[in-house]
Parts: structure tokens; sequence; C-alpha cells
């Protein structure tokens, strides 16, 4: 295996992880830039409040796409280059730190759940419906997306190595890939964690008073 194979795929997806795509598309379609209204957050979420239901579901899904490409072309064509399933979990992280740190847009980025998701498509897609259930549970019960996207990142490390040998064969790098991972999450979503606490952040399905 060239030694050089594995940088030039992490580097290729961090700057694949580097578009902005709440901008981009933003951009595109003549919106406001997200990182100047709302949470100032360039996410799905905060282009939702442009009012463009269309931009908002266009950015979620390529902002998961740009997470899962990495990984899948790693898994399919990385073989034949000597580059296994760790390659492609770093590949994922790479990507999933490009969009939290764009180099293309000031190092300004989103917080990453879109993007969380279609690494952990690639990775395994039992362990993505695990996760996506986990997240469906705790906003069913408690009504915080925030929260519930904690959770799952949360989780899907640790459903990673607990089924590791029974539902599918996990390596060290992939199980500490997807744990960084979740600590950027939550790192990112701080902000929320101290709403969630003062009892401020807002609930799915009711209006800000």
């Amino acid at each position: 295996m060239d030694v050089w194979m594995p940088v030039a795929v992490l580097v290729a997806s961090y700057l694949l992880g580097s578009l902005s795509f709440a901008v981009i598309v933003s951009r595109l379609m003549g919106l406001n830039d997200p990182r100047s209204y709302g949470s100032k957050n360039p996410g799905a979420t905060n282009v939702l409040r442009s009012g463009s239901k269309k931009a908002a579901i266009l950015t979620l899904l390529l902002d998961a796409v740009k997470g899962w490409v990495p990984v899948t072309l790693v898994l399919s064509l990385g073989p034949e280059h000597g580059l296994g399933p760790g390659v492609a979990a770093l590949a994922g992280l790479a990507a999933f730190l490009g969009h939290l740190y764009p180099v293309f847009f000031g190092f300004v980025g989103g917080k990453g759940v879109a993007t969380a998701v279609g690494v952990l498509v690639g990775v395994n897609g039992v362990l993505a419906l695990a996760a996506l259930l986990t997240f469906g549970i705790v906003v069913y019960f408690s009504r915080y997306v925030s929260l519930a996207s904690m959770v799952a990142a949360v989780f899907a490390p640790a459903f990673y190595l607990f089924g590791n040998g029974v539902v599918w064969q996990a390596t060290a790098t992939e199980i500490l890939s997807l744990a960084i991972m979740a600590l950027l999450l939550v790192w990112r979503h701080r902000e929320n964690i101290r709403r969630l606490l003062a009892g401020t952040e807002s609930q799915l399905g009711k209006k800000k008073t």
C-alpha cells in the first residue's frame, strides 16, 4: 500500500466535508446566508428558518451524503489499495471535521448531525438504524431535538462496541472514530446543553414565547 494513499483519502474527505451546503444551497436559491440569522448555524435546521423547506431538505440530504460518500468509496474501492474499514471510518471522521471546521468558509461550520448520520450509514446500515431509532425515541418522549441528537451520537459508538462480534465486526479505529465524532457533536451542542439545563431550550411542536 502506498503510504500516501490514506493521507490523500483523509485530505480529500476533509475537503468534501468542508463544502458547507447550507451556505451553498442558500446562495444558489437566492436566500440569506444562514450564518446571518437565527442561530447563525450553517445547518439544515437554521436554513429552514429562511422559510424554504426545499432548501432545508436539500441541505440536510447533501450534508448527509458528504459523510456517506468517503466511507462508502473506501469500503468499496479501498481493499484493492490496501485500505480497510479503519481508514473508511477515519475518512468519515475527516468529512465530519470538515463540516465542523470548513476550510472554505473560515472554519465556521455546523453541528454535524446530518453528516454524522451519513457516516453511520456508510459504516453500517444497521448501526445507523439503531442510532436513528434512539433519536426517535428520545424526541418522542422529550420533544428536544438537540437532546435526541446528542444521545443518539453517544449511543452510536456504544452500540458498535457492544455489537462487535455479534451483529458486525468492528475495529478499534472505527469505534474510536465514532467516539470522537460523538464527543465533538456534544461539544458543538454546548449552548443547547446550557438551555436544556436552564429550561429554555425549544421543544419540537411548541412555539417560542
